[in-house]
């Protein structure tokens, strides 16, 4: 019945929204009601890409499966993110360059600061164990991560981010799967909704189960992503609330929501380790792909207006305040694979990760920003680098990732 409930659920919140805008009545509504039902309609169709790709992956090669799940899995973070950086290519003068980056850090702070340490607090909540084993294979996916995030701090330090910074995470990102297309093992066992569908239907039936999620849960991110978006910053503005912090955190959260539900269903059916190689590699994927893809929407929505040609693409110039939490987002992101490095994840570096996260909201200047990634990379060298076996779980991270 709990799987049901969560199927009709997720189907009926999209559509409360999409008849309200096709009503008209979204045109009447606060700028919060806005927020809230676009939201939650975004949360539904991301709840519908999961179940659809998990139930998808049952009848296609892993290796292809893998290319699917990495680019449906950011497709919700993708359709707000794009969407600040389309205006602000379109309209520079309109802030949400500052959006853009704000959505894209606040992601990638949020899938570690929340997802990966919520597994490992849930893990000893319900079994009382305090560290998580990480498969050996996952080497893989913290090789890559490395490789990006290295690359990443060149960002704030040049102060842009630009098409050919786009080429390196793409490439960055098809150099990984094409590793992990020779290394791709079987698929994973179903769980939760995706498993009550698949008891239930035969292969035809489940591809068609599949269509219609795919199809709908699009369809519903396309007519609900921008008006979340821009409610988010409509509220920032109307309230006095900072509308960067807003779109920093609240619109990653929901488009996450589903991804980290999946996950801990993972560790309470005891299979902890499948569910930290599954947010590893959306990790992989957002830093990767979502990055990469903003410059180029920037510079493409540059071009439509007659402001840039194609042999001249536009870089993102980043403010003192975006290189701040570039510089934030990347220390986090290099102290998250050191913490991975030995292939173990105590329940003290969860709650380090998840109070480093949690405390950085109370301080966002951009002094505190700078302090809490100084934080993050002291700690780099004490747990990364502390010890000789810890240096050569690093090289061996390096050399997964070549």
């Amino acid at each position: 019945m709990a799987n049901l409930i969560w199927l009709v659920s997720a189907l009926l919140v999209p559509l409360v929204w999409l008849v309200s805008l096709f009503t008209g009545v979204g045109e009447e509504m606060s700028h919060v009601l806005v927020a809230v039902l676009a939201g939650f309609a975004v949360v539904g169709a991301a709840f519908q890409l999961s179940w659809g790709c998990e139930l998808a992956e049952q009848d296609i090669p892993p290796a292809l499966a893998l290319i699917i799940l990495a680019l449906v899995a950011v497709l919700p973070e993708y359709a707000v993110d794009l969407h600040f950086a389309w205006v602000a290519g379109v309209d520079p003068s309109s802030g949400y360059l500052d959006y853009a980056v704000a959505n894209m850090t606040g992601a990638n702070r949020v899938l570690i600061g929340v997802g990966w340490a919520s597994l490992v607090i849930v893990l000893w909540l319900r079994n009382r164990e305090k560290q998580l084993h990480v498969d050996n294979d996952q080497r893989l996916e913290l090789g890559f991560l490395l490789i990006a995030t290295l690359y990443s701090f060149v960002l704030p330090l040049k102060q842009t981010i630009s098409v050919l910074d786009s080429a390196v995470f793409f490439g960055i990102f098809i150099f990984y799967v094409i590793r992990a297309m020779k290394s791709a093992g079987a698929s994973h066992d179903l769980v939760g909704p995706a498993r009550w569908i698949d008891d239930r239907v035969d292969k035809g039936g489940r591809w068609a189960i599949v269509l219609l999620f795919l199809v709908y849960a699009c369809g519903a991110i396309w007519f609900s992503a921008h008006h979340f978006a821009d409610s988010l910053v409509a509220i920032g503005k109307t309230m006095a609330v900072d509308e960067f912090i807003l779109i920093q955190l609240v619109a990653p959260l929901a488009s996450e929501a589903p991804e980290f539900i999946v996950a801990i269903l993972f560790v309470i059916r005891h299979r902890p380790s499948t569910a930290l190689a599954a947010l590893v590699s959306s990790k992989v994927n957002q830093w990767t792909l979502l990055i990469g893809a903003l410059p180029i929407a920037y510079s493409l929505a540059r071009w439509s207006v007659g402001d840039a040609s194609p042999p001249t693409p536009s870089a993102m110039e980043l403010s003192s305040r975006q290189v701040a939490e570039l510089l934030l987002t990347s220390a986090q992101s290099l102290f998250a694979v050191a913490v991975l490095a030995d292939l173990r994840f105590t329940l003290k570096e969860g709650l380090a990760l998840a109070g480093l996260f949690i405390a950085q909201w109370f301080f966002p200047g951009n002094l505190s920003r700078y302090l809490f990634a100084g934080t993050y990379l002291v700690l780099v060298l004490i747990i990364g680098f502390g010890t000789r076996r810890k240096q050569q779980e690093f090289l061996k991270l390096l050399k997964a990732g070549r």
